[in-house]
């Protein structure tokens, strides 16, 4: 019988490779579940990602456009951002949803938490729906040059599935809001 508790790594040593204010690479020298010798490397994130469904009354939401250097290539995603582990992630994401598209929301509601890369990071997102919705100026960080588009959830949801969007985020919270709508739970 498996022991799902245990650890089958053995850490030799480890080195911290590089660190910035988001991120740390940490190379780790191992025995493999197997005994074998080898290295692993991991990426750590000093932030939550999270994520943000803002829905209105007729099922519109909002998607930001945006050109994303590590893929070289333009990409749109639900309102999503880094949240200080020192801040409540629901106050990162109320940040998030006024910087990116200028929206204040009265009702939120939780609806995933997931470990976004789990082979090489340890990312760990959280994604919310956002309703009761109030429209303000949006206050974008200087390093984001955003499009923003407003789109009914079912033409998002069609671009999930025709591969239009590609981002893992905005792809597991459309599907999962989906399957809450057809459930009643959302």
């Amino acid at each position: 019988m498996v022991d799902f508790e245990k650890n089958p790594w053995t850490i030799l040593n480890e080195e911290k490779i590089y660190n910035n204010p988001w991120i740390e690479l940490t190379e780790f020298n191992v025995l493999n579940p197997s005994g074998g010798k080898g290295i692993y490397s991991v990426l750590h994130f000093h932030n939550y990602a999270i994520g943000i469904i803002p829905l209105d009354e007729e099922n519109n939401t909002w998607l930001v456009g945006q050109y994303r250097l590590p893929l070289n290539q333009y990409s749109w995603e639900i309102p999503e951002g880094g949240g200080n582990k020192n801040i409540s992630p629901l106050e990162s994401a109320k940040r998030e949803l006024l910087e990116e598209v200028g929206i204040v929301a009265k009702e939120w509601t939780q609806i995933i938490e997931t470990h976004l890369s789990n082979s090489a990071t340890d990312e760990y997102g959280i994604i919310y729906v956002a309703k009761s919705l109030s429209f303000h100026d949006s206050i974008p960080e200087d390093t984001e040059d955003l499009q923003v588009k407003k789109l009914s959830f079912n033409e998002v949801y069609e671009m999930v599935m025709n591969g239009t969007i590609t981002d893992g985020l905005t792809m597991l919270a459309v599907m999962k809001a989906k399957l809450m709508m057809l459930d009643g739970k959302l």
